[in-house]
């Protein structure tokens, strides 16, 4: 099992030297998560916490997954990065693709695109796209931006877009990994039918292995049982040698994991404090690896 770190929330004059550090102690990736902006008032509650509050406030500093992917790229040369998740609803398919190719270029094929749909209407609406049948709509958005980055003359005729004949270029030099975010059965089946793999929220141990076993089903329904499959998971009731070990038997792939909130820094904890935890984790659990069963 490989180990992911988790930058939500830090300050971005951090993010270069915690990327340097991260690789340096053997993470394999670091995962980015994507907020446009935060709304004094919200009209839908966040799916993810039990009272659909936002752990989060206006000043909290956020990165745009891409740029932030590609700033901490350019300072590394091993170290993958993932957005956890990017929301495709409040976006437009064309300029995705161009935006994801260009980081997956620059960062030599060290960028996975971790996909959701969004869970707040503003979102959607102020940034002009419709938050009805969004889940149809980003289903195409999956399929345009596949087709735009495989490279060559493409068009693409759907219900929601349509364009002739265009190429981007250039076209990363291998494919792009998609990763599909999202708990609800709606969201497993896309990952089952589209994905390279599913990527969680905070869960439960138990929630997760659920959660693997109905993406073990649905990918044999889609005849896919064979073909690799990442499940990245963010598990907020294991930890430690045996917690990480529980989740490698379960299934998981990659282990999101914060090491400074467990040695009770803050997300704006101080800059050498934090990547202290990195190499102290490290030591523990990255140095002498955690097996899996293979996916």
């Amino acid at each position: 099992m490989q180990f992911t770190l988790g930058i939500a929330l830090s300050p971005l004059k951090q993010l270069g030297e915690l990327a340097r550090t991260a690789e340096e102690c053997g993470f394999t990736s670091i995962a980015l998560p994507d907020s446009l902006f935060y709304m004094k008032s919200a009209a839908a509650k966040y799916p993810y916490t039990a009272d659909g509050s936002r752990f989060w406030g206006a000043d909290t500093p956020w990165v745009d997954p891409l740029i932030g992917a590609t700033a901490m790229a350019a300072v590394t040369t091993r170290l993958r990065f993932y957005t956890n998740v990017l929301k495709l609803g409040s976006r437009n398919p064309l300029l995705l693709a161009r935006q994801v190719g260009s980081v997956a270029n620059l960062s030599n094929n060290r960028f996975g695109f971790g996909v959701g749909i969004g869970w707040a209407p503003e979102e959607f609406e102020w940034c002009g796209q419709p938050y009805a049948r969004r889940g149809a709509r980003v289903d195409e958005m999956i399929e345009v931006i596949k087709l735009a980055l495989g490279g060559g003359m493409v068009e693409y005729h759907g219900e929601f877009y349509d364009f002739d004949e265009l190429q981007i270029s250039p076209a990363p030099s291998e494919p792009v990994p998609f990763y599909i975010g999202g708990h609800t059965d709606v969201a497993l089946r896309r990952a089952a039918r589209v994905g390279d793999g599913w990527t969680s929220a905070m869960m439960t141990f138990a929630e997760l292995t659920g959660t693997i076993g109905k993406l073990d089903a649905l990918r044999a329904e889609f005849g896919r049982s064979e073909i690799p499959f990442e499940i990245q998971a963010v598990c907020v009731d294991k930890a430690g040698r045996e917690g990480y070990q529980d989740l490698a038997d379960a299934g998981v792939t990659d282990a999101i994991v914060v090491p400074w909130l467990f040695d009770g820094i803050g997300f704006d904890g101080d800059l050498a404090a934090k990547q202290e935890s990195l190499r102290r984790f490290a030591e523990k659990y990255i140095a002498d690896p955690i097996q899996g069963r293979t996916r």
